[in-house]
């Protein structure tokens, strides 16, 4: 049986825990080779801290994880990632095809021309950007930049955090369309967003994270099947118990 590309393993960590209650709680989820997974919850939920852990910049205070059955610890381990943080923030003293290039090196890939500029009319980002120091770059372009150095990295597994915050309806559009491609070339893809019709359109699983566990793994379309629904927004507001809270159910 072949490994997961990614498997947590009821992970547990107290970092920065709230009311006594650790950020995670036993967080197990798996993602396979060319699945894209969507990690949805509320501001505090623990996504960005499960990355963190994945990335071991934060450690963990029980559980595992495996990175295509590699403990996550293990520097080899996160060869095979390529990870956009949330805040993406490039150093402002270097131009757009200095940063692409200076990433690629870091993984030991070369700078491919074509590739390179496939990637930029994918993502709308005019070639003459490249030329141009980031610390002039809109909101947009430098996400736009950061997903550019992320996707020309040829990987088969993807951790994106928040990856269409700051791009325009059309910029979104064309993103999903590049990650089902990758997903479609059998890389997997954990990526987070509060943007549920993001993860309905892309993922084909959502995993619900909440007060530190998942509430629900499975499709979108299991999803509002679950709580009988016809939208993922309902669904997600019933999967987290919002109607105690009151919010619509």
């Amino acid at each position: 049986m072949l490994e997961p590309a990614l498997r947590f393993t009821a992970v547990t960590g107290h970092a920065a825990a709230r009311r006594g209650r650790p950020v995670l709680d036993g967080v197990s989820l798996a993602v396979g080779a060319g699945e894209c997974v969507g990690l949805a919850g509320v501001n505090g939920a623990g996504k960005t801290t499960l990355i963190k852990c994945l990335l071991d910049f934060v450690p963990l205070d029980g559980g595992s994880i495996a990175i295509f059955g590699v403990d996550h610890r293990r520097p080899a381990a996160r060869a095979p990632l390529a990870y956009l943080p949330e805040r993406f923030l490039p150093p402002a003293y270097m131009t757009g095809g200095e940063f692409l290039r200076y990433t690629l090196a870091l993984h030991g890939q070369r700078r491919d021309d074509a590739s390179c500029a496939g990637m930029l009319d994918t993502l709308q980002l005019e070639p003459a950007a490249l030329k141009r120091s980031v610390r002039q770059y809109s909101k947009g372009m430098t996400q736009k930049l950061g997903l550019a150095a992320c996707l020309l990295l040829d990987k088969p597994l993807y951790v994106l955090d928040e990856p269409a915050s700051g791009l325009d309806p059309h910029a979104r559009a064309l993103f999903k369309a590049a990650l089902r491609r990758r997903g479609d070339a059998g890389s997997a893809v954990l990526m987070t967003s509060h943007a549920l019709a993001d993860i309905d359109e892309t993922c084909d699983r959502i995993a619900i994270l909440h007060d530190g566990a998942v509430r629900f793994d499975g499709s979108p379309a299991a999803c509002r099947a679950r709580y009988g629904t016809d939208t993922l927004e309902t669904a997600f507001l019933r999967a987290i118990g919002a109607s105690a809270m009151g919010l619509p159910s």
